[in-house]
């Protein structure tokens, strides 16, 4: 009975499993699809840019206290490192304020994009504590400058008509990045990191070739791509020129021993200048008059130009690379259409509509490369009045706009207490002319001053 009880059973499992059969066939997957050999899971995103931020304003604390506080490199090079290795290795370069002045840009003129609320923080934050602190971020936080300060060996100086050429660039570069941010045309910044291939070992070839190049120079130069690339330098040199806190080489009276000016990898400190060619004060007055004729015609003449290139700059968007191809098609019709043309016209859409469009894109890049035009003509003037000014220095002093915070200057001061100096004095670098005799005798006349007259202020000067 038993048995006959449990083939019963059984035939009518069987049965039930038939007509779920019928009723959920199983999926048909012969029509070629193909499941992709690697499956990747979703990562918890929003824990990792909470990490992100928090790190990053860690670091950025720590560079200050250590550059401010403490004047001492060594926790500058700890950050830098693990700078490398998280922001850059682990985090692939992406986590990035560089590229986050085109999003940014972008969210202020079109509302219908939405900016994410952590690339306005990595974008807002850096510029807070270069306003308040000095470009800290720029120290060894940012990924791309922490790695050329750590393959930095020598250091040998380029003549100041080069770095002024050169230093003219991160301005353009910034104003481009811009200009083709506000259009939705490209963000050029991410298009052509030169670091964003060594970081995730692989992409394009020729940048990862450039990006090489840089960190060859970065050995016997200091960072080349800060001073001469980087655009979101130059935004936070602006802050930096008028930080409320200010590194400073030493609490000391400066004894002019230029050691800290041959130790600087980005020439940020600028040596003693006595100006020797007086002028009376009609000289004076003629030449600001000169200057204020001068500037406003090189800002006019960018303007002008940047117009005129307007619609060749236009060719970066592709609204209007689609409406180039669209014209050539109705003008000589071709069998065989590109993937473009094939997804225009296959979603119905109208000449009248892309011709709308691109007329709108040629008004806007009229509009932003006038005004680009004008901010780099204001660029190139200021530059040109900054090398014409010429301002009297008893001792050398820091230029704040160009100082990185890197830290490397204090080992160097002879000012500065003991534990903050190491035998860096020793590091046999063609670039560092060091003569340990007259260090010491610099030191002994420095305590003997010292000890003569303690009220000393930090402009007084000992003569060599």
């Amino acid at each position: 009975m038993k048995k006959i009880l449990f083939l019963c059973i059984s035939l009518l499992m069987l049965i039930g499993n038939a007509n779920a059969q019928n009723r959920f066939p199983k999926p048909d997957f012969e029509s070629g699809y193909q499941y992709p050999d690697i499956h990747y899971s979703i990562p918890n995103d929003s824990l990792w840019v909470t990490i992100d931020i928090l790190l990053l304003v860690v670091l950025m604390s720590i560079v200050a206290w250590a550059a401010l506080k403490k004047r001492t490199r060594k926790p500058i090079i700890w950050v830098s490192i693990l700078s490398v290795a998280y922001f850059g290795f682990f985090r692939s370069g992406c986590v990035c304020s560089i590229g986050s002045i085109q999003n940014v840009s972008l969210a202020l003129v079109d509302n219908t994009y939405i900016l994410p609320f952590s690339v306005l923080l990595f974008f807002i934050l850096p510029v807070i504590f270069a306003f308040l602190f000095g470009r800290v971020f720029c120290a060894g936080v940012c990924p791309f400058g922490a790695l050329q300060e750590l393959v930095n060996i020598k250091n040998y100086k380029l003549s100041k008509a080069v770095t002024t050429v050169l230093g003219v660039i991160p301005w353009i570069y910034l104003i481009f990045a811009i200009i083709y941010a506000v259009t939705r045309s490209s963000f050029i910044i991410c298009r052509f990191d030169p670091f964003i291939g060594i970081f995730r070992l692989g992409g394009d070839m020729g940048l990862i070739i450039f990006g090489v190049l840089l960190l060859i120079a970065a050995i016997f130069t200091g960072r080349p791509f800060c001073r001469f690339i980087c655009p979101y330098g130059a935004l936070l040199s602006l802050f930096s020129r008028v930080s409320i806190w200010k590194v400073q080489l030493t609490d000391k009276p400066c004894i002019n021993c230029e050691l800290c000016h041959n130790a600087c990898p980005v020439d940020a400190i600028k040596p003693p200048y006595d100006n020797k060619v007086k002028e009376n004060r009609l000289q004076g007055v003629k030449r600001i008059l000169n200057y204020f004729v001068l500037l406003p015609l090189m800002i006019i003449t960018g303007a002008l130009l940047m117009r005129s290139v307007s619609e060749g700059l236009s060719r970066a968007n592709k609204d209007v690379r689609l409406y180039d191809m669209v014209m050539q098609q109705e003008t000589d019709p071709q069998d065989v259409l590109s993937v473009d043309l094939e997804a225009f016209y296959g979603q119905g859409g109208t000449i009248e509509e892309l011709t709308e469009r691109y007329e709108n894109i040629q008004s806007e890049f009229k509009l932003y490369s006038t005004i680009g035009g004008a901010l780099i003509g204001l660029v190139i003037g200021i530059t040109l009045i900054g090398l014409s000014l010429k301002r009297t220095r008893k001792q050398y002093e820091i230029d704040h706009a160009d100082c990185v915070a890197c830290g490397r200057c204090f080992s160097y001061c002879p000012q500065n207490p003991d534990e903050n100096r190491s035998t860096t004095f020793q590091v046999n670098d063609p670039g560092m002319k060091i003569d340990q005799s007259k260090l010491n005798v610099e030191r002994s006349a420095s305590g003997q001053r010292l000890n003569e007259n303690e009220s000393n202020t930090p402009n007084s000067n000992i003569e060599k």
